[in-house]
Parts: structure tokens; C-alpha cells; sequence
């Protein structure tokens, strides 16, 4: 639902993107030069007021800007709608069917959690059991896995070899024939992997602290 702010807010965005103030909006458009002043938002009685069809649409007319255009202003700075995120404790992932063959979240059984929009459909979450992560995932922190994601070196990952076993790593180095891993936690030791013993491997591209 639209609320009297986002379009005044949307105004003044249309306002300043024409290097005009919201009088100067108002004058380029053929209108009263108060139209669009604060005073005029409010009704006598303290009331919100709309501005009018007529008004937005001289606007758009005088600057350029098309309907479409406008309600991106409307919009703009608002914060992404959340949705829903397959949840898996970092345990669970290791067992069968829930990961298919490219990595992506499968099957059932999954918790979910609202998270706010992210590119890649794909994504998912772990929640870390344990202490092998510390210090920089506690037990309980929920990591946000995005297959989609480009992965470089020394980036954090999650990898799942052919035997089930599920690990959050860094990525030290990766060839045609092994991937190299550092231990997030240091009184864990590194591990080197050959290709063929990875299942798959994706970047982690936030954390809950």
C-alpha cells in the first residue's frame, strides 16, 4: 500500500533529479509554485493530503519522466522485501537428500528463515554447531550460502566431499587437481582435497554475529 510520504518523498526525488526545488517543480510544471511545499502536505485540521492526479502527472510531463520511471522513485531506499530462506544446522547438510547434485537445496526437511533479498534463488542457510569454527562462526551463527556466488581465494566456503562430509573452510587454493582448504579455526588442520573427492563447493556471503 502506498502511504502519503512515499509519494511526497517521490516528489522531491523527481524534484531533485531535476536540479530543481520542489517550488521550482512546481513552476517548470504550470502549477502554483506552493503546490508542492511542505504546508501544502497537511491538511488544516492535521490530515495528510494526497497530491493531486493533475500535479504528478504535469510533472512527469515536464520533466521527462515516465510513470514507470516514478514509482521507482517511490520506491527507491526502501528496504528489499524478505523472503524465505531454506535453514539446515550445519550437521544435517552431510546426510543425504537434501543437496542435489549441483549443490542447490533439495527435498524436505528444511527449516526456513526470512532473509532480505539476494540475487542468487539458490540460496541458503546453515546454522555452525560447535566450536571447529570459532573464532569466527560461534556455535549458532546461521551462514548464508550462495551457490551462485564467484569464488576466489581466501574467500570462506562450504564444501561437500563425495563421502557426505559437510566443512566451512577458506579457499587457500583451488587447481584442476586439488582444492586446497585453511581451517577457519587454527587448532584445526588445513586440508587438501583432490577434485575428484569434492562434491561441491560454495561461497558463504554473510554470517550472523
Amino acid at each position: 500500500m502506498l502511504t502519503h510520504s512515499q509519494i511526497w518523498a517521490a516528489l522531491d526525488r523527481l524534484a531533485a533529479r531535476s536540479g530543481l526545488s520542489p517550488s521550482g517543480l512546481a513552476k517548470r510544471a504550470g502549477l502554483d509554485p506552493t503546490t508542492f511545499n511542505k504546508s501544502k502536505r497537511i491538511t488544516p485540521d492535521g490530515r495528510s493530503r494526497w497530491p493531486s492526479t493533475e500535479s504528478v502527472a504535469k510533472s512527469l510531463t515536464a520533466t521527462g519522466v515516465s510513470v514507470e520511471q516514478f514509482v521507482s522513485l517511490i520506491t527507491e531506499g526502501q528496504p528489499a522485501p524478505a523472503r524465505a530462506v531454506p535453514l539446515l544446522g550445519l550437521a544435517q547438510a552431510g546426510a543425504g537428500g537434501y543437496f542435489d547434485d549441483a549443490g542447490f537445496p533439495a527435498g524436505n526437511g528444511w527449516d526456513e528463515i526470512a532473509f532480505p533479498s539476494i540475487d542468487d534463488e539458490h540460496a541458503y542457510a546453515l546454522e555452525v554447531q560447535g566450536d571447529s569454527m570459532e573464532p569466527a562462526y560461534r556455535d549458532g551463527t546461521v551462514v548464508l550460502v550462495s551457490p551462485a556466488a564467484p569464488i576466489r581465494r581466501n574467500d570462506r566456503v562450504v564444501v561437500k566431499t563425495r563421502d557426505g562430509e559437510v566443512m566451512a573452510k577458506e579457499l587457500k587454493r583451488k587447481t584442476a587437481k586439488t582444492v586446497e582448504l585453511r581451517s577457519i579455526n587454527p587448532a584445526h588442520a588445513e586440508r587438501t582435497l583432490s577434485t575428484e573427492e569434492v562434491a561441491w563447493i560454495a561461497r558463504i556471503v554473510w554470517a550472523s554475529q
